[in-house]
């Protein structure tokens, strides 16, 4: 077909940091499966600069930019490249996917079997050493199980694997178990001297065994296929291949190369042998609570995270997990260690985006549809900033199933904008932690309160759904958001999947709004937060929607964190406002009359939530949930965090089994399904209709 026609053009190729970007010439051999590259066309005659062999190769499109890709061979051998543009880049990549897949697939269906050979290490150590012991038994019920659901007993049928594999994966195990000797002997180590444990040379190497032998469980994989498709002649259809033996396991990573021995259950403190004995969710009630305003108080917590501590101390350990990734996997079941956490649950992270509630109350003080449009995008963009805590980048804890989050604030009338141009409070950042003094003395008239609740709906796929509301001015905002984390190399990138709702009552106004991803960039030095991707806000009734992207930083040059929107009226098709600047610093609103607006957002004042104290939340709500793991984070217990955080993780999966086992069905507290999204069982665009209609029939 076309697609496997050869194609050749010029590309930039990145050499080094010195040489920087250069143009060559490159050339795609579908027939060879090779990618070659001159200095020029007119050297096309001649030998090629450089070769790369595609069968077994990852092509991947950069998330830099939209031009770039590199081609990284099983070689381990990488071509960073870059196109004239994106149409050319998708051309090149398609090209090159299609090439790689059909010479990959060759070697398992063409290749003809390995002749039987026996194997050596070259460093076996002692013959009576128990890694170079020959296994009694050379068939394949050893090291496979064949498995027939509808082949009657009796009739199954034995498959023998030939002696050639047998002997391959007792080499693969003795491999693994002097790999696992190699990482116990650098962990043995001391932290301090001439040679230690923390030796860069020895991280990278315990770091690349391990993914060596993880390309060798690949290999493996390959000619179990290829003897499988030539014995699929006697196999019945249905029949699958598996393994018996566990393969690496990430929830069983090393802590710092040595296995982990947990006490025991004996040994365990008083909060773990709690955390694993609080009673199912299906015993606990499930009736939504009502939470009293009035017994929450402010927040006096401020975990900044700032600093890189034990992240900078565990980087072996950093190394070793990325060894065992590859590029696209899905993180969501992948158990991250516990010094990366930020000490906060995602739940609380959703609740700190409202940190400025007087722009999320000032947006339904708009004037006009145009006005309102323009103060939504205006308290949208400056969410983001506050709902990091610091600049490095590390991860909220995943939600178990059924955890809620609640909190509220409160903010003075008289600081709630009315005009057009003043929706940004007046207030230095310095009162930040002092505005609950304004409210002192002032009765419930003279202050709105806008309360907020979350909850972790779902487990697989993670889902949360969060509400907010301010029933004075008669606005509310519901969204439900899935986290899809995908590992990009030396980044992590979080799509948030899910559609918010602001409920303007008062208007009869309903705006939709989606999120950017995030991504968390130099996972190996100092980790940082970026934004990328295009969102979109849209009010069907009055016409008007915005459109806003966040920026990803250039391979080369560039601002970080920089965002550019507009807002339109759609029928005419008219711009009414211009934004630029970045999400994290300065933005700048500029309107159809001509004037711009710059906004500060780190001279923002911030509203402290109001959260009611750990002895009056329930078992489920996040801070007494996640207490005993917060606080050895605070104190610096790394391994007292980790064995909390692993009692909270058994449980919900023990949960989760027992259910899978009575079919019982997960039965939310706040949130109802409807559609594939979740919404909040006692929204106020329901209640305020209820009682409207209540007074109508009273009338």
């Amino acid at each position: 077909s076309d697609h496997m026609e050869n194609i050749y053009g010029y590309l930039m190729k990145y050499t080094n940091l010195v040489t920087g970007w250069q143009y060559r010439f490159f050339v795609l051999n579908n027939d060879a499966g090779l990618l070659e590259y001159f200095v020029n066309e007119q050297s096309r005659h001649l030998k090629p600069r450089g070769t790369l062999q595609l069968a077994g190769a990852v092509i991947s499109p950069s998330d830099e930019d939209s031009h770039t890709f590199t081609v990284n061979a099983a070689s381990g051998e990488q071509y960073k490249l870059r196109a004239t543009d994106a149409k050319e880049r998708q051309h090149w990549v398609s090209r090159l996917q299609i090439c790689t897949q059909h010479h990959t697939e060759a070697i398992g269906k063409n290749n003809p079997p390995l002749k039987s050979r026996s194997f050596s290490l070259a460093s076996q150590g002692s013959a009576n050493s128990p890694g170079v012991q020959r296994r009694p038994s050379q068939n394949a019920v050893s090291f496979f199980g064949v498995g027939h659901h509808r082949l009657p007993t009796g009739k199954r049928v034995p498959i023998m694997q030939p002696d050639h594999l047998v002997d391959v994966r007792e080499m693969m195990s003795q491999a693994e178990g002097q790999q696992r000797d190699l990482i116990r002997s650098i962990e043995c180590l001391p932290v301090s001297g001439h040679l230690t444990s923390l030796d860069q040379d020895l991280l990278m190497l315990k770091a690349t065994s391990m993914a060596t032998m993880n390309c060798l469980n690949d290999c493996f994989h390959i000619l179990q296929l290829q003897h499988a498709s030539q014995q699929k002649g006697s196999l019945p259809a249905g029949t699958t291949i598996s393994w018996l033996e566990p393969k690496i396991s990430l929830a069983n990573h090393f802590k710092n190369g040595a296995a982990q021995n947990f006490p025991a259950e004996i040994n365990k403190p008083a909060s773990v042998r709690e955390e694993q004995s609080i009673a199912e969710p299906c015993q606990l009630t499930r009736e939504p609570e009502e939470i009293n305003p009035d017994e929450e108080l402010e927040d006096i917590c401020d975990d900044k995270e700032d600093d890189l501590g034990a992240v900078e101390e565990q980087r072996s350990v950093i190394l070793h997990l990325l060894s065992q990734l590859k590029l696209g996997m899905d993180l969501t079941r992948v158990v991250l260690p516990t010094f990366i956490l930020e000490k906060r649950s995602l739940l609380e992270m959703y609740a700190d985006f409202m940190s400025h509630p007087d722009l999320f109350i000032a947006i339904t003080n708009g004037t006009t549809p145009e006005e309102r449009m323009i103060r939504f995008v205006e308290y949208y963009l400056t969410s983001f900033h506050e709902g990091r805590k610091g600049a490095i980048a590390k991860k909220p804890y995943n939600p178990i199933i059924g955890e809620t989050f609640h909190c509220s604030w409160r903010m003075l009338k008289s600081d709630i904008a009315t005009d057009a141009g003043g929706n940004f409070s007046a207030h230095p950042p310095s009162e930040q932690v002092t505005l609950s003094k304004d409210l002192e003395g002032q009765t419930e008239l003279d202050y709105y309160t806008v309360k907020f609740v979350a909850e972790q709906v779902s487990h697989h796929p993670p889902v949360s759904g969060f509400y907010a509301e301010c029933v004075e001015r008669n606005m509310c905002v519901n969204a439900h958001v899935w986290t899809k984390s995908k590992f990009l190399g030396m980044s992590i990138g979080v799509t948030m999947v899910g559609e918010g709702l602001l409920s303007l009552l008062e208007h009869g106004e309903e705006y939709t709004f989606s999120l950017p991803c995030a991504y968390a960039r130099s996972i190996l030095t100092v980790p940082w937060v970026e934004l990328g991707g295009k969102v979109n806000i849209n009010c069907a009734k009055t016409g008007y929607s915005a459109s806003i992207n966040f920026h990803t930083k250039p391979f080369y040059g560039g601002k970080l964190h920089r965002v550019t929107g507009e807002v339109k009226q759609n029928t005419t098709n008219t711009v009414v406002c211009r934004v630029q600047g970045e999400w994290n610093s300065v933005l700048e609103f500029t309107y159809s009359n001509g004037e711009t607006k710059y906004v500060d957002l780190t001279k923002l004042s911030v509203t402290r939530k109001r959260v009611r104290p750990l002895e009056k939340q329930g078992l489920f709500e996040s801070r007494r949930l996640w207490q005993h793991v917060t606080e050895s984070l605070r104190d610096g217990d790394i391994d007292k965090a980790t064995e909390h955080k692993r009692a909270l993780e058994e449980r919900q999966r023990n949960e989760e089994r027992l259910r899978a086992e009575t079919e019982t069905p997960w039965c939310t507290k706040y949130f109802l399904k409807e559609g594939d999204g979740w919404v909040y069982h006692k929204p106020l665009w329901k209640t305020v209709s209820a009682a409207q209609t209540q007074q109508t029939d009273t009338n």
